[in-house]
């Protein structure tokens, strides 16, 4: 485990060294769907490395509208229906084969998707805020054009991409990336904390996603 997270701290800046999924992992993963799931989610799976695939060359707008629409069609369903668990953070893997999840899943898929398509891990954080309309808290994906503007908000209860200042529906607690933790001390404002690590569902993730079983 310690060497693990050594590799985690080390290489997960330059991330495509393990996030790019060659032949061989491929085929893990196809494996590990024909063990644990159906041929839907076999389809599913396909149809995501399709959508990677295509989408290389596409501005990185254009991207996250593709992939916010792919995984907003799957079906939203509480951990304690579909895991058994009050909280579990689910892979993208676990997501596809599912087929369903909860919005840390949703917004977990689209944050490893992006980075596969190239998107800068730097533009990238996945936000706890407060839903307010809902009272509970919720996960949304956020993405930074430049280190200072307002992200554009990736959501699965709102469909459409929006600047963050037009979501005051949603309060920010807190946000991370494979790099860095942040706490947010008020709207539009917050201080890095330390690393991910911290998170201890982040780290068992990604774990899982090295090595499904």
């Amino acid at each position: 485990m310690l060497a693990f997270r050594a590799f985690v701290v080390a290489g997960f800046g330059l991330m495509l060294g393990w996030l790019a999924i060659a032949a061989s992992q491929q085929e893990q993963a196809l494996s590990y769907l024909n063990e644990h799931y159906n041929e839907q989610a076999i389809r599913r799976y396909q149809s995501w490395r399709q959508l990677i695939e295509q989408q290389q060359q596409l501005p990185e707008v254009e991207q996250l509208e593709v992939v916010n629409r792919f995984f907003n069609l799957f079906e939203f369903v509480d951990d304690s229906v579909l895991w058994q668990q009050e909280d579990y953070w689910a892979t993208p893997l676990e997501f596809i084969g599912q087929g369903a999840g909860d919005c840390e899943d949703f917004s977990i898929a689209k944050y490893f998707t992006l980075l596969e398509l190239g998107v800068d891990i730097n533009k990238l954080r996945l936000v706890y805020v407060k839903a307010v309309q809902l009272n509970q808290f919720h996960m949304v994906l956020a993405y930074y054009p430049t280190p200072t503007a307002v992200p554009l908000i990736l959501d699965n209860l709102d469909g459409m991409i929006k600047p963050a200042s037009q979501r005051p529906d949603l309060i920010p607690v807190f946000s991370f990336n494979g790099q860095q933790l942040w706490l947010n001390r008020q709207r539009g404002r917050s201080e890095a904390i330390g690393s991910p690590e911290r998170l201890p569902q982040w780290m068992e993730l990604l774990e899982r996603y090295a090595h499904p079983e």
